[in-house]
């Protein structure tokens, strides 16, 4: 199937009796990439081709939205009024993850066991940027990525809380210890994705379990970047040497390569 400016095959997997769709692309270790609102749109699909080009099978699971489909405000809100009805995902718990993960968790076994290498990549975007902490409990996910995770939503007390569950906080703890440190990215000024989420990551996971890639957002920025960017790798991302969002994309692969194709 042709996303955006790019081709994917496309097949459908099921775990747990949920069946969801998965678009595929490229070869070598694989990366799972989580999409965010409203869904896998063309510039999802462009970030995903740059991974994929390079040396990764990247898959693309379908959560939400229509795929292929540009983003527009209509499409945001009525997707994350329907994430936020919907028992796959806990928009508002602080320390408990969403049940979308364990599905995730199947595909991601799924992937390691038709890609091989030394493990699997991980990447979520919005809604979906904190789920690679959940995923890590499975030692095969070696390198993931958060991506200016939103949940649980912005309300008092849960600015700090990263939305998964205390068990699953302590094995993120170790991992991160023994070396599977996590990456993430926001914009300085973003609201979905507040500072204190980020702190709570530091202090957590600890200097070298954790490093925050956050981009400068706020008014009169040199690069005139606008205070409501929101998605680093897809709508804000700006392919050119020295723009911050490329350089976030560089620590992306960066990772990628260092952990998947030793």
């Amino acid at each position: 199937m042709r996303l955006g400016d790019f081709e994917f095959d496309e097949f459908e997997f099921t775990y747990n009796g949920k069946t969801r769709r998965v678009f595929r692309r490229g070869s070598g270790p694989g990366i799972v990439i989580m999409h965010e609102i409203p869904g896998i749109t063309p510039k999802v699909a462009r970030f995903a081709s740059l991974v994929a080009e390079e040396g990764f099978t990247v898959f693309l699971p379908v959560m939400f939205g229509t795929p292929g489909r540009e983003p527009s405000f209509l499409n945001v809100r009525v997707e994350i009024a329907r994430a936020c009805i919907s028992k796959e995902f806990n928009c508002l718990a602080k320390r408990e993850s969403s049940p979308i993960t364990e599905w995730l968790r199947g595909l991601c076994r799924r992937v390691f066991e038709e890609c091989g290498g030394p493990g699997v990549g991980a990447i979520g975007m919005c809604l979906t940027g904190g789920f690679a902490l959940s995923l890590m409990v499975d030692e095969f996910v070696m390198a993931p990525v958060l991506s200016q995770p939103s949940l649980p939503l912005s309300g008092p007390g849960h600015k700090a809380a990263l939305g998964i569950s205390d068990d699953e906080l302590r094995s993120v703890k170790k991992r991160a210890q023994a070396g599977a440190s996590v990456l993430g990215l926001r914009f300085t000024c973003d609201k979905l994705c507040p500072p204190e989420r980020f702190e709570t990551l530091q202090r957590e996971l600890g200097p070298t379990g954790f490093e925050g890639f956050q981009i400068d957002s706020s008014e009169g920025n040199r690069f005139n970047i606008k205070q409501s960017a929101h998605s680093v790798l897809t709508e804000e991302l700006v392919l050119e040497d020295g723009h911050p969002t490329k350089e976030a994309l560089d620590c992306v692969l960066k990772l990628f390569r260092e952990r998947l194709l030793t």
